[in-house]
């Protein structure tokens, strides 16, 4: 009978009272009516008051209308003043999702306009605004008075307590046509207490995704800058380009101008940012070439994109360029194109066009470096026009089976000047006693000024060199009723070189060319034939499942010819373990290949026991059977030399990987000497995770190799920790330890090396002493706060002081980082001490 009732009195509702309820305009019961504008009304009851002249809906009221919802426990319309007021739990559920909550809605009958008590508005985004009384006008201006907005959920188990951070503002008003908030006289509050004042504020809302207006300022300060602030302003010119203004003022050196213009089409992007500024203190910085210190101007440029040609083509490059190559780091411009390594920091730019299909690739480039350190000289710097690449594979062709594939590759580089490195006396470094300085900023030492073999290394050669390689490849697998696994494999390669040296001789930087400049013209060609046996044994016992695989490979090819003459630009960094052991060529380049008879053997290992728990272990090695040792026999930079293949039997090569349960992993790899089993490289690692920290340590030591330019032993001892401690709160570290006990002095070696520069005639070799083993080269620590609308993280940092780029001292800083969503993101950093970080400053 109650369902019936109901059903009685909703349906009285629709039909009589739905005009009364939406408005003379709105033919509610008549099928003629538009969907959009039908009223539907349910309810426990319908109440008439003659003498009020009002219409009331009680109990469980729920009224669709316009895409809108209105729930109540009580809705009366009032027909003299045609105004609605809804109380008890009363809601409106917006078409957007929006949701309204109030004590008390007093409404127009069109349910747009009208006064909310005890309001409670919670967007699609999870945004939120609440205040004691608001206003809705025009039905799209919601005025909040007193209001409260926050993009904070409440919290499950006090819903009444304060957010993590809230606006608190006098008036709060949203205005959606033109999808802005507007705050006056608001204050920022962190679990409701107030710490910042703001009399005037305004953003975009959660709608906006692209609008013109000022973004989040940014804060820097340091020694050679001092205390500075820049003020992004956006312009939203379309809704496919853009560009940016950021001036920022610096206490020290004026202002420092930055524009970003950013550009999307239909098959393709690109952006162009620039900076620039007339510094006023040019003494903050070091004096060239040490520093930009001479210079009144500093700036720089950079653009990037890639167009889609068509699915299967596309253009690209990243192009960069600075007045100074200190700029970048001095004033803290944010450049994609810097490159970071152990020993160099560059810029690079590049231009690329790149195709590829199901079986092919093709990549067409140029690169121009420009170094960021002192130690480097631009003229030594190659310039790579053009770099092709192209590959294409066929599975199964037709006769002979397995895979066949092609390779080319053509590279022409041009450099003004020479790069030597001088080979350094052992025993100048045991005893801790420095070279003779030169022109060492341009990396010579110990008299390397012309080429002698046994002196000097030739990093890359002044001229034009050219080179292009085509090979074509053939292996197939076969597997025999035994088990075993077969892998024939054959190749041919053809190389043509030309060499046409730069005769300059910068006397003046003690740097010549080798004495022979002639231009030389000269091929190579290298057929190989090869195979690959394996036999795994497969194996299950109670507490696992094993596979025990013995390989073994041998390739034949003739001797390798003119590697003196090869100007080894691509493959210099040769380092032998067990992830190239079965490679047919183990240099990482075009420019060297091997040759000679030599055959690989190893032992592989892989376990699993049970769901988490697994093993794999690899140990091998290299045998020298036939033919010229090309990794004896060297060249202009002596690659090859000292990395365990330069024997008849190769240095023994290791690999291990265990993990006992999900969460704890130890993985290591070592290169052993084959005579006497001493560690020649070790690489190792332990880490655990949990769902509330992480830890890792790692250690790795590599031995001299004094033929390649590296005197010393390089030995670290790395370790990295973090801890969640509480709900959304976590602290991480991590520490980096040079145990080389070898390592100088720095700071009084680099004082002595820029005194001389200054005035040689002052100039003393002192004898430094020793540091203890255990010196932190790195040390990172930092605090986070995540929760679903913040993230704070203060992070400390120390390193030491980048001497090869002109930095005196180590560096110490400290970085906030506030990031509150909706409102924006705010980063500040502090240097610690007396330096910037930067290259090329000066101490004070």
């Amino acid at each position: 009978m109650r369902r019936i009732a109901r059903l009685a009195a909703a349906t009285a509702l629709a039909t009589t009272l739905a005009p009364v309820f939406a408005g003379p305009n709105l033919a509610f019961a008549q099928n003629a009516a538009k969907p959009q504008e039908r009223m539907v009304v349910d309810a426990r009851e319908l109440v008439y008051d003659k003498d009020k002249n009002t219409v009331s809906a009680v109990g469980d009221v729920q009224i669709l209308y316009q895409g809108r919802t209105i729930e109540a426990d009580r809705v009366v319309y009032d027909r003299m003043s045609k105004r609605v007021v809804a109380t008890g739990n009363a809601r409106i559920t917006e078409s957007n999702g929006t949701v309204i909550t109030g004590d008390r809605f007093n409404l127009t009958d069109d349910f747009r306009d009208g006064f909310i008590d005890s309001l409670r508005v919670v967007n699609t985004d999870k945004t939120r605004f609440s205040a004691p009384r608001a206003e809705r006008t025009d039905g799209e201006v919601f005025v909040f008075d007193k209001g409260i907005y926050t993009a904070c959920e409440p919290c499950a188990e006090n819903p009444e307590k304060p957010p993590f951070w809230q606006v608190r503002a006098a008036r709060i008003i949203h205005k959606k046509s033109e999808q802005m908030i507007y705050y006056e006289d608001a204050r920022l509050e962190f679990a409701g207490i107030p710490i910042a004042y703001i009399p005037y504020m305004s953003g975009p809302d959660a709608t906006v995704k692209r609008k013109t207006g000022f973004l989040s300022p940014k804060f820097i300060n340091t020694s050679a800058l001092g205390v500075g602030v820049g003020l992004p302003y956006f312009i939203n010119l379309a809704p496919n380009y853009d560009v940016t203004l950021t001036p920022t003022y610096l206490s020290r050196q004026g202002l420092l101008g930055e524009v970003e213009w950013r550009h999307r089409f239909s098959n393709g992007s690109y952006n162009i940012r620039a900076a620039g500024i007339f510094q006023q203190d040019k003494d903050a910085f070091l004096k060239s070439p040490f520093g930009a210190g001479d210079d009144d101007f500093r700036g720089s440029i950079e653009t990037a994109g890639k167009v889609f040609i068509n699915p299967r083509w596309t253009f690209n490059w990243d192009i960069a360029g600075s007045t100074d190559r200190f700029f970048y780091k001095n004033y803290r411009i944010r450049s994609e194109s810097i490159t970071n390594g152990s020993y160099l920091q560059e810029s690079t730019s590049s231009v690329g066009l790149n195709g590829q299909s199901a079986n092919a690739w093709f990549d067409m480039r140029g690169y121009y470096f420009q170094p960021l350190s002192y130690l480097d000289w631009q003229k030594q710097q190659p310039v790579a026009l053009p770099v092709v690449d192209y590959n294409k594979r066929l599975h199964k062709p037709s006769l002979i089976g397995g895979e066949l594939s092609f390779t080319v590759n053509i590279t022409h580089l041009s450099r003004e000047a020479a790069a030597f490195q001088g080979i350094p006396n052992q025993d100048r470094y045991l005893l801790n006693i420095p070279a003779t300085p030169t022109m060492a900023g341009y990396g010579l030492y110990d008299g390397c000024a012309v080429y002698q073999k046994d002196r000097c290394l030739i990093r890359g050669l002044a001229g034009n060199i050219a080179r292009a390689t085509a090979e074509v490849a053939w292996r197939r697998n076969f597997t025999d009723s035994f088990g075993q696994i077969w892998t024939p494999y054959a190749s041919m390669r053809a190389d043509i070189f030309s060499v046409n040296p730069n005769t300059t001789d910068y006397t003046n930087y003690h740097v010549r060319t080798i004495a022979d400049a002639t231009d030389d013209v000269f091929g190579r060609v290298m057929p190989a034939a090869g195979l690959m046996y394996r036999y795994p044994f497969v194996a299950t016992t109670s507490w696992g499942t094993h596979i025990l695989e013995p390989v073994a490979q041998i390739v034949a090819r003739p001797n390798e010819t003119n590697s003196m003459r090869v100007a080894n630009e691509d493959a210099q960094s040769m380092v032998f373990d067990d992830t190239n052991l079965f490679e047919w060529n183990k240099f990482s380049g075009y420019d060297r290949v091997e040759g000679g008879t030599r055959a690989n053997i190893g032992l592989r290992y892989s376990g699993t026991f049970g769901k988490d728990s697994y093993a794999n272990l690899l140990f091998g090695q290299s045998y020298h059977l036939g033919g010229r040792n090309s990794y004896a026999s060297g060249d202009l930079v002596n690659t090859g030399l000292q990395s365990g293949l330069d024997t008849r039997n190769s240095d023994y090569v290791a690999r291990a990987q265990y993990q006992p349960f999900k969460g704890l992993l130890f993985q290591g790899g070592a290169r052993f000497d084959e005579s006497n089993w001493e560690a020649q490289r070790i690489d190792a690692s332990a880490s655990y995770t949990h769902k509330l920290f992480a830890t890792t340590v790692g250690y790795s030591r590599y031995e001299p190799q004094p033929e390649l330019g590296i005197p010393r032993r390089r030995e670290g001892l790395s370790l990295s920790q973090s801890f969640s401690f509480a709900q959304y709160w976590s602290v991480r570290g991590s520490v980096l330890f040079d145990l080389d006990k070898y390592k100088y002095d720095r700071e009084r070696y680099r004082d002595a090396f820029v005194a001389n520069q200054l005035n040689p005639a002052l100039y003393t070799a002192p004898v430094y002493p020793k540091t203890g083993p255990f010196q932190t080269a790195g040390l990172s620590a930092g605090l986070r706060y995540q929760d679903e609308c913040t993230i704070f993280d203060v992070t400390y940092t120390q390193s030491y002081a980048d001497r090869q780029a002109g930095a005196k001292d180590d560096t110490r800083t400290v970085m906030f980082r506030l990031e509150l969503r909706t409102l924006g993101e705010i980063s500040y950093s502090q240097n610690l001490g007396t330096s910037s970080s930067g290259d090329g400053v000066a101490s004070n």
